[in-house]
């Protein structure tokens, strides 16, 4: 069993919150960050949600890496007729995260910059590899993750679903511990706070998903901002 708090917020500067979350019974948590013109960005996460919950309702659990995937490479399908059917929707994606926990294991289908960390004996981990261009950068050695936070090309995204008709989505499982605190975010919250602030209040907040959106906030709030927490209990 596992204790949720999940929030979104839109932020202090953008007029439309483009950022969708859920959590799917049994123990299925998404993130969604959509892109795009006008409203598309909306658009393209709430695809990515609904079709990943009717995908996810028709499978017997556990939600194996596997079956994440394909929930993703549907939802990258359905997004991409929809962007050719709506020339208004053209252009239009969204980052994907999806973790299932299942007794005492976790799965996770990632595409995009949203993260998903892990806080266990107070070590906080990301457990997803961003796919963007100053990621790249440093996984190649040519700028540092502090340069990272502040490079100008930070946003740019070298996948995202619904962009293209090829997507390779990350996929691992691992095992789950009892007292593992789980964080799924947009990089609204990652690109205003750092880990060690994060990781404070996975720690010590009574609410940390509504504590962390306000730390967001506190700090600028440039970006639509959401977070699902999941910390785990009673294995």
């Amino acid at each position: 069993m596992s204790k949720v708090y999940q929030a979104t917020h839109v932020g202090k500067v953008r007029k439309n919150n483009e950022d969708a979350i859920i959590f799917i019974e049994p123990e299925t948590f998404v993130v969604a960050d959509g892109m795009g013109g006008q409203a598309a960005g909306e658009v393209a996460s709430q695809m990515l949600i609904d079709i990943t919950k009717n995908f996810l309702s028709a499978v017997p659990a556990p939600f194996h890496e596997d079956i994440l995937k394909k929930a993703i490479l549907k939802s990258n399908a359905a997004i991409l007729r929809e962007a050719e059917n709506n020339p208004a929707y053209h252009g239009m994606g969204t980052t994907a995260t999806i973790l299932h926990i299942y007794n005492n294991r976790a799965y996770f289908a990632h595409v995009g910059d949203s993260r998903l960390y892990r806080l266990r004996n107070k070590i906080f981990e990301q457990m997803t590899q961003d796919h963007s261009y100053v990621e790249e950068l440093v996984r190649r050695g040519e700028i540092t993750e502090a340069e990272a936070r502040v490079h100008p090309m930070k946003n740019i995204l070298t996948q995202a679903v619904g962009a293209v008709e090829e997507i390779s989505v990350d996929t691992a499982s691992f095992p789950v511990e009892n007292g593992d605190i789980f964080l799924l975010c947009t990089d609204g919250l990652t690109n205003m706070v750092d880990d060690e602030n994060i990781s404070e209040i996975l720690l010590t907040s009574l609410n940390p998903a509504e504590d962390l959106i306000q730390a967001a906030l506190d700090n600028g709030g440039i970006d639509n901002v959401s977070v699902m927490v999941v910390g785990v209990e009673n294995l």
